[in-house]
């Protein structure tokens, strides 16, 4: 249905018919696929990439200067990219990779390659808010480097890189949705295909009230792991 010839309420009920979600919900399984199996590599990179950057600073761990600043640099230039290009950059990589530059599998590589960066800059933030007196009563008590890192750094930041993983994981999702544009299926193509291309408006408010309802579960989910950890810890 079109919102050319019937008037928004009538698109907007029509979103929720069976007709509709039969398109929908194939198209979402794809998505969660992607945001998954995205997610996980996310969440494995970013957070190693950020602890390097860290620890290799001037005043980490693990001070290695010209690393720190190289790390630095490779991580900047990602996150300057505007997602469309980052898509369109990675989609020869994921060709010689995958043999293929289109559909889930591919735009995994894409996502990957954006939001890393980003979680990592999140990840850092973090672990430099730590009150450095902590770290200083670790190591005067004797403790080395990995149990202060494992002991005191990562579970102090905890909560805050839980709320981080929330919003790179959001971000995440909003790529997909890109990312359908450029054959990656899903949400996205449902919505570039059908939504907008061929007009069919019902189908474009059902892929905006499936996306809503994702975040929002999403940043809910987040919240009350970061909440709970901080409860437990009588912060809050």
């Amino acid at each position: 249905m079109s919102l050319y010839k019937y008037s928004f309420w009538e698109v907007l009920m029509h979103s929720f018919s069976k007709e509709v979600w039969d398109q929908v919900i194939p198209a979402l399984g794809e998505t969660m696929y992607m945001v998954v199996i995205s997610s996980v590599f996310v969440l494995l990179f970013g957070v190693i990439l950020g602890l390097v950057v860290v620890l290799t600073g001037r005043e980490g761990l693990f001070p290695c200067v010209p690393l720190h600043t190289v790390l630095g640099a490779i991580i900047n230039c990602f996150r300057s990219l505007p997602q469309v290009i980052i898509i369109i950059v990675m989609l020869p990589v994921a060709r010689l990779l995958l043999g293929q530059s289109y559909g889930s599998n591919a735009c995994i590589i894409s996502l990957i390659a954006s939001c890393v960066p980003l979680f990592a800059r999140l990840v850092e933030s973090s672990l430099l808010e730590i009150d450095k007196g902590k770290i200083e009563a670790a190591k005067a008590m004797g403790s080395g480097n990995g149990r202060i890192l494992f002991r005191v750094m990562l579970p102090e930041t905890l909560p805050s890189l839980i709320r981080s993983f929330t919003n790179a994981v959001v971000i995440v999702i909003s790529m997909t949705a890109l990312a359908g544009s450029f054959g990656a299926g899903g949400i996205g193509y449902i919505a570039v295909t059908f939504g907008y291309t061929r007009y069919q408006h019902d189908l474009l408010f059902a892929t905006i009230i499936v996306l809503i309802i994702i975040v929002q579960l999403v940043q809910f989910c987040g919240d009350a792991c970061s909440k709970m950890i901080l409860k437990k810890r009588h912060l809050i």
